[in-house]
Parts: structure tokens; sequence; C-alpha cells
């Protein structure tokens, strides 16, 4: 490795070459004085050079290792002092970067929702992160395929089933429909259709038809010749029947009141009632259930259902135009639209951050001041060294080079200042 192969090093040469510059002055001095008295004030700051160079370097070195390896006392301050440098590291950072205030400070100020919104407007971002979520789903379809998790689903999709309550589910969801009478609407709807299948010329021949056969014992004897009256018959009524039963869905229809209605509500109360409450609802609910849950037939239907699910997300993920991909990235985009557009939101999502900040910083402090602490003190005391070294051990250099000049002149002030007073 060169010896300007790094700014440490180059700095330790800078260093080490003003301590041989100030030697060989003090030599060139020390040999020159005999003949001029002058020369002693450039010995005078080279040995001053020499010694402020020396202990500076003593001291710079004695931070990371023992001086010339001897183990002299209050030396390799860091490696001997790792643990609680870690301790101290630790409290430092807990306490002036992890204060709630501090925290809470950089939290309001940062505008998380405002940020979050920006990013997701931005086209290239909604994409990035519409890929990465494809590469996600992508990676985990794969264990979809491993029989264990097939069997876990399968399992777990019987257990559900069979915890259901068929016939109290059944009226929890017919009251929910029959709410506030939800279901006069259905009623409404229902009596339309049936009054335009009533319309229907097919539906009132068949209705002929059939009357016509409960009349085929009618007979009229004219001039000794039987004429039925079946047909004739069959078809009036048939017309009477329709147009009553228009006319009774109309009143129906134009009256919110109509006794029918009522009957209707009645009709319906009841039948939930008694999925909620009757056992024997709940018995052939349960029947019902078991019936299903035995039939060997479901358990290939949700194995195959299963594998027709796990097939299209994979043919379609893979997809270079994949859907499941663009609709991703149109749900970011409009996402970031909506929040940056809704500022009672962005408010909102800052206010729950705001809120639940100040416990996670309070409940996790600690555990990122002993990771700091163990971190540190488990760290290979040659490779802790070499890092800070590295870091700031350029910086200290300039305490060699500081030392050296401001001892030489030192030297130099107290050697005039020696001569002034003897003279």
């Amino acid at each position: 490795m060169s010896l300007w192969s790094s700014p440490l090093a180059r700095m330790k040469a800078i260093a080490l070459g003003l301590l041989l510059l100030a030697a060989a002055l003090y030599a060139l001095a020390t040999a020159l004085l005999p003949g001029h008295p002058g020369w002693g004030y450039l010995q005078a700051f080279a040995e001053a050079a020499m010694v402020g160079a020396i202990a500076d370097w003593f001291a710079v070195t004695a931070l990371f290792r023992h001086p010339l390896g001897l183990p002299i006392p209050h030396t390799a301050i860091i490696p001997r002092k790792q643990a609680r440098l870690g301790r101290n590291l630790a409290d430092f950072i807990c306490t002036h970067f992890l204060a709630t205030p501090q925290v809470m400070a950089k939290l309001e100020a940062f505008d998380a929702a405002g940020r979050l919104a920006g990013w997701l407007r931005q086209p290239s971002n909604a994409e990035a992160l519409a890929r990465q979520l494809v590469g996600v789903a992508r990676y985990g379809l794969n264990a979809l395929r491993d029989e264990r998790v097939i069997q876990f689903v399968q399992r777990s999709a019987t257990r559900r089933l069979r915890e259901l309550d068929l016939a109290r589910l059944g009226g929890q969801l017919l009251d929910l429909l029959t709410h506030e009478r939800r279901h006069q609407a259905m009623l409404d709807e229902l009596l339309a259709q049936l009054d335009l299948l009533l319309q229907d010329e097919a539906v009132q021949r068949r209705i002929a038809a059939g009357l016509s056969g409960e009349f085929s014992a009618l007979r009229f004897r004219l001039f000794g010749k039987d004429i039925p009256l079946d047909e004739k018959a069959g078809q009036w009524s048939a017309d009477k029947v329709v147009r009553r039963v228009s006319e009774l869905i109309g009143e129906i229809s134009r009256d919110p009141q109509h006794e029918l209605r009522g009957h209707f509500d009645g009709c319906v109360a009841r039948f939930v009632v008694r999925l909620k409450e009757d056992p024997a609802f709940r018995l052939k609910g349960e029947q019902i259930r078991e019936q299903l849950l035995a039939h060997p037939a479901l358990a290939g239907y949700l194995r195959q259902l299963w594998d027709d699910l796990v097939d299209w997300l994979q043919a379609d993920l893979g997809d270079a135009d994949s859907t499941i991909r663009r609709r991703l990235e149109s749900l970011c985009l409009r996402l970031g639209e909506a929040l940056a557009t809704d500022a009672a939101m962005r408010r909102w999502i800052n206010d729950q951050l705001l809120e639940v900040a100040p416990a996670l910083v309070e409940r996790h402090r600690e555990d990122i001041r002993r990771y700091i602490a163990e971190r540190v003190e488990r760290w290979d005391s040659a490779e802790l060294v070499e890092q800070l070294e590295r870091n700031v051990g350029r910086d200290l250099q300039f305490i060699r080079i500081n030392g050296t000049l401001v001892g030489g002149l030192v030297g130099l002030g107290l050697h005039a200042l020696t001569r002034l007073l003897a003279g």
C-alpha cells in the first residue's frame, strides 16, 4: 500500500515529516551554535518542536493502542474502556437524539402525511412501489403451492365452517336485510316482476289451459248436441285471475300500509326469530353443515378453487402488462392525489403518528440503548480501533502538527525571554 494511499496515511506522514525536520534543524543548529549565538534560537525552536511532536504523538497513539507496544499505564484507552464507551455513546444518543421532546418536535415538523402524498403522486414512485409489491407477491405465491400450506388452508376453512351456526347466521342476515323495512323494496320488485309475468300471453295461455281442465265436465246440450264450455270458461277465468291479481299488485304498490304488507312483515319477523332461536331450525342448520363438510367433493372443490386462484395470480403477476400491477400503480397514484387534496386526512394521519409516537419512543428507547451498548462492547477491539482511527485519525494528526509548531514557538519564546533576562 502506498504511503499516500489514504488521507490518514498522508497526514501521519506529514506529522512525522515535521518531527524529522525539527530533528534535522536541531542537529544543524547544535553544530553551528559555537560559531554564532543566533543559532541558539533555532536550536531552542527545534528542541521544543521535537518535544511537542513526540508528546502529542504519544497522546494520540495512547487513545488507540500502547505506544511502541509498551503497556504504559493509561494508554490504549479506547480498547480498555470499550464497554464504558458503548454505554456512554448509548446514553448520549438516547438523551440527545431519542428524548421524547426532540423526537416529537422533529416528527411534527416532518409532516409525514404530506411527504407521503407528494411521494405517491409521482408516477415513477407509484410504478416502483407497485413493482416491488408485485415482486413480493410473486415470491410469496411459490409458498402457496406447498402441500403443507394447502392442507393448512383446507383445515382452516373446514374448521371455520364447522364453527358456523347457519340458522343464526341466516337469521342475523335477514334481520339486517329487513331493518327499517328494507324488505318491502324487495316485495315491490317481486310484485312488479309477477305482474310482468302475468301479462305474458304464453303464461296466460298456460293458466287458461290449467283452468280449462278444471271445467272439463261442463257441457251445454243444444239441438241434441253437446257443446263443451271448458275452453271458454278457462279463458274467461284466466282473464279474471290476471286482472284481479294485477289490481291487487297495484293496490299494494300504491299503499305502504296495505294489509298484505303487514302480513309480509309479520311472516318475515317470525321467520327471523325462528332462525335465531328455534332449536329445530338450529339442528337442521347443523345437519346441513355436517352433510356439506362430510361430502368428499368439498375438499376437492376447495383444493381446485385454491389451485385456480394461485394459477391466475401467478399468470397475472408474471405478465409484463399485469392487471394487478396496473391496479396497484393506479391505487398508489389515487391515494397520493386524495391525500394531497384532503388536508383533514393529512392532519388525521399526522395526529395519529404524534399520538402513538411517545409511547413507542418510551417503549423502545431502552432497547436501543442496550443494543448500542452491547454492540460496541462485543465489537472486536482491533476492528473498533481501526474504524475509529479511520474516521477521526486524520483530524487527530493535526494535534501532532500543531504540537510541533506550537511547541517550537513556545521554545523559541522561552529562549528569547531567557536571553533577555540574562542580558
